[in-house]
């Protein structure tokens, strides 16, 4: 069963080009840069446990939030289920398909046979639109592919895997809403429900506070790294080409900010816009420098990534706190 009629989101991002295919099948046809702002995706976490090989570093909210957030903004029906059933977990989506419902999946994407460099990150997510006796036909980012397809086993090990910010075969489609919504108006809320939670992060390895411990620690992962190449290239690369838009997303969220800006005229935006440009060339260079560790095992580099990170973290807190002051339409 296929439907023949999905038009896919064509996208950088995971999570925005699934949610976005699924919008676009009720006739929600927004940029993707939009669908990252109202879904108040932008943040920044630095997380480091014993078990895991290498810290993590990422440049937007949980998984799964930037979902929530778009369809609460756009009054939309979201439904989100989990099982920890195989059988249930396939014969649900498989139902939908039936049904002509595309279904958004969270994935282990080490699993998915079209990854030319399988690797396991169990917050990935594609869109859902056929299959067959042997395969399931998918649509994923632009650089994977768009539409795609994997075998149905690979499928079932990819839902099911174990692990950080893995869940229980979790999927989920989206419905219409019973409420026109003002596209003006949502931008201006999400962009400050989104600086709200920025300035304001509940632990200090978030948000800006998240980025300074970063800098604060980044001597110590490099002089206790078992692997610098694996290590700071891995990350560079999670920065800038991972799904992230470039500059761990402040590329989208400052095409966010200019098309709010065209939207609305506001002047809080259009500054802010102007401030996540010079950001999101600092983060660029960031990864470049990561990259060049990672590379060339410069400890030079060290000492420019920090005044970088912290040049950065006081600009998202100081532009965050301007968007805070926006005035909802």
């Amino acid at each position: 069963m296929i439907i023949n009629k999905l038009s896919p989101f064509i996208g950088v991002h995971c999570e925005t080009t699934t949610t976005g295919t699924l919008l676009k099948h009720i006739g929600i046809d927004l940029t993707e840069p939009i669908l990252f702002g109202i879904g108040e995706g932008l943040s920044f976490i630095f997380w480091n446990m014993k078990s895991m090989d290498y810290p993590f570093i990422g440049g937007r909210i949980k998984p799964d939030e930037l979902t929530k957030n778009i369809t609460k903004n756009l009054k939309l029906d979201l439904k989100i289920s989990e099982t920890s059933s195989k059988s249930k977990a396939w014969s649900s989506v498989r139902d939908m398909i039936d049904s002509g419902t595309p279904v958004g999946l969270k994935l282990d994407c080490f699993h998915l046979e079209y990854f030319s460099k399988p690797f396991h990150f169990a917050g990935h997510y594609a869109a859902l639109y056929g299959y067959d006796d042997k395969n399931a036909y998918l649509v994923d980012t632009k650089q994977q592919g768009t539409k795609v397809q994997t075998s149905l086993k690979s499928l079932e090990l990819a839902r099911n895997e174990k692990g950080p910010m893995a869940s229980k075969n979790l999927f989920y489609t989206i419905g219409p809403g019973k409420k026109q919504i003002n596209l003006d108006k949502v931008v201006v809320l999400a962009a400050k429900n989104n600086a709200r939670e920025y300035v304001n992060p509940p632990i200090t390895n978030v948000s800006y506070k998240g980025i300074k411990k970063l800098a604060t620690y980044l001597e110590k992962w490099y002089h206790s790294s078992k692997d610098i190449p694996r290590d700071f290239g891995t990350t560079a690369m999670m920065m800038e080409k991972a799904g992230t838009g470039g500059a761990i997303f402040r590329n989208l969220y400052r095409d966010f900010l200019y098309e709010s800006y065209e939207l609305t005229k506001d002047p809080i935006i259009k500054n802010a816009y102007l401030q996540f440009k010079e950001i999101a060339d600092h983060w660029t260079n960031i990864a470049s420098l990561f990259d060049t560790l990672g590379k060339r095992g410069e400890e030079s580099a060290l000492s420019e990534i920090k005044v970088l990170l912290h040049t950065v973290a006081d600009l998202e807190f100081r532009t965050m706190k301007e968007l805070v002051k926006l005035k909802e339409v």
